[in-house]
């Protein structure tokens, strides 16, 4: 199964998703436990951070964006604070 996917959209694929309508939330350097019930697709605005689960590891930082499939238990490590739009539920990209 794929638990993430990460890729750079452009500012159109952006407009289309309606990105900037998207929920804010911001984490201080910090690393916590998290369990996906439900998809999240988030664009990284500001920071560094990483997602392990397993032995999959994904790092994104500003530029990106970013699904994290329902049912992944995983570790998040902010390593810079970071500030992203995100979404919960399935989107058409």
């Amino acid at each position: 199964m794929v638990k993430f996917e990460k890729y750079k959209p452009s500012k159109e694929e952006l407009e289309k998703l309606n990105v900037s309508d998207w929920g804010i939330w911001t984490k201080e350097i910090s690393t916590f436990e998290w369990e996906y019930d439900s998809p999240e697709t988030f664009y990284v605005l500001e920071g560094e951070a990483e997602i392990v689960s397993g032995d999959e590891k994904l790092t994104f930082e500003p530029g990106d964006l970013v699904t994290c499939h329902s049912g992944v238990k995983c570790v998040w490590n902010v390593k810079k604070p970071i500030k992203k739009h995100y979404y919960f539920g399935k989107i058409d990209k």
